[in-house]
């Protein structure tokens, strides 16, 4: 997020939303975005070919990060933005990786973050918010070069993501050495009590779907349960302070 400079008051409500308001949030919810692609066997493969996500996990999420961040608050069609993208499509130049595949995970990294802020952030996205969210991944999409990404609006496309995980999720060899490698980093952005006993809490973040194509086991009702209501707590304090 460093060297974002503050978005224009055009820019944007999803700018000022990621950036200044839910920043926490948002780190999160990219971080669950980037995990939820591990359970396309085709993106599995790509990512563990790298290496990247597997020896130095913390390095590739930071790095995913700060390339959404920047894209967010400076804009795709940016200098700044321009190199990020650049980077997305030799990154993501590969055979097998398909419009839809793409499509799905600039989806991922929309809906996810706004799915966490909704559940545990101070307060939920307002609908101007939302509809800046949606403009910014027609931007990006956009920019990339894809077709018009389907779905009509945040709800149609999170539907759509819906459709996709139902037809692609499975389990592979290369998304369960990816979970291995990245729940450490996924577990480390709980609360503080909780952090420490990352690669049980974990699994917790995960909807079933995901943790059966990650190969992560359900973790116990009682963890399941902890990591709920501290996260509850956490959006509570912070709703009554906002």
């Amino acid at each position: 997020m460093s060297g974002a400079r503050p978005p224009d008051d055009a820019r944007d409500p999803y700018a000022r939303l990621v950036l200044e308001v839910m920043p926490e949030e948002s780190r999160v919810g990219l971080t669950l975005g980037f995990v939820r692609t591990f359970g396309i066997p085709e993106i599995a493969a790509v990512l563990h070919a790298t290496g990247q996500v597997t020896g130095q996990p913390k390095t590739r999420a930071k790095a995913t990060g700060a390339a959404m961040f920047t894209l967010i608050g400076h804009g795709p069609g940016s200098a700044e933005g321009r190199r990020v993208v650049e980077g997305l499509r030799r990154v993501h130049d590969r055979p097998g990786i398909t419009p839809e595949l793409m499509h799905y995970v600039l989806a991922c990294f929309t809906v996810c973050p706004l799915r966490f802020m909704d559940e545990h952030g101070p307060r939920r996205p307002a609908p101007p918010e939302r509809d800046a969210a949606y403009a910014f991944h027609l931007e990006l999409a956009g920019a990339l070069g894809l077709p018009v990404p389907p779905g009509d609006g945040l709800a149609g496309t999170e539907a759509w993501m819906r459709e996709v995980e139902r037809r692609r999720f499975a389990p592979s060899p290369q998304a369960r050495e990816l979970w291995a490698s990245a729940r450490g980093l996924l577990a480390s952005r709980l609360p503080g009590p909780l952090a420490p006993l990352a690669p049980v809490l974990a699994a917790a973040l995960l909807d079933e779907p995901l943790r059966t194509a990650l190969g992560a086991p359900r973790p116990p009702a009682l963890v399941r349960t902890a990591v709920d209501a501290a996260l509850r707590l956490r959006a509570g304090r912070a709703r009554r302070a906002a």
